[in-house]
């Protein structure tokens, strides 16, 4: 039986995430939603007007045999700003920030490590909060395996396959078909 590990990540828009994070080798499976917010069961209209505390998050289950939790933040802090508050180009707003929500002690002090490396490589500009997660939820089937789904989409096409790309060509050890 594999043992895996879950960690929740915010990074903007969660389709971007999870179009990366559904290619990267030894991740088992991932799962758009929100999190760290008041609010119960929110639903994407609630969340996109930006007052339920929530981020839009992917929730990464992983083989750490296979991909470990740093390779997982390396790929994170490749493929989003981390130096943006609540934005991440045209998607603005609290529920567009960068997080790292941690689901044990153990993730939170590695973060903490790769944080700290990730903030003196920009100059301590880093705005990625790291917390606990809470009150997660998952997203509507509609929002699951998107990029996947509608590869043609005007977003899709314009921001997230080059994000895509981006993790393609920069870590193509990391690949599933690799």
């Amino acid at each position: 039986m594999i043992r895996t590990e879950t960690i929740t990540l915010g990074g903007g828009c969660f389709w971007c995430l999870e179009a990366v994070y559904e290619q990267v080798r030894g991740v088992v499976t991932v799962e758009s939603g929100y999190s760290n917010g008041q609010v119960v069961n929110p639903r994407y209209e609630q969340v996109c007007e930006g007052d339920t505390g929530h981020a839009e998050v992917v929730r990464v289950e992983f083989d750490p045999a296979v991909v470990s939790l740093r390779e997982i933040l390396e790929v994170f802090f490749s493929i989003h700003d981390p130096t943006s508050l609540n934005r991440q180009g045209n998607d603005v707003g609290p529920q567009y920030r960068s997080g790292i929500y941690t689901h044990d002690e153990k993730q939170a002090e590695l973060a903490r490590e790769v944080l700290a490396e990730v903030n003196a490589a920009t100059g301590h500009r880093v705005v990625t909060e790291l917390q606990p997660v809470s009150n997660y939820w998952r997203a509507e089937d509609y929002h699951q395996h998107y990029f996947a789904q509608h590869p043609g989409q005007g977003y899709c096409a314009v921001v997230v396959a080059p994000k895509v790309e981006k993790f393609r060509h920069t870590f193509r050890r990391l690949l599933k078909s690799a």
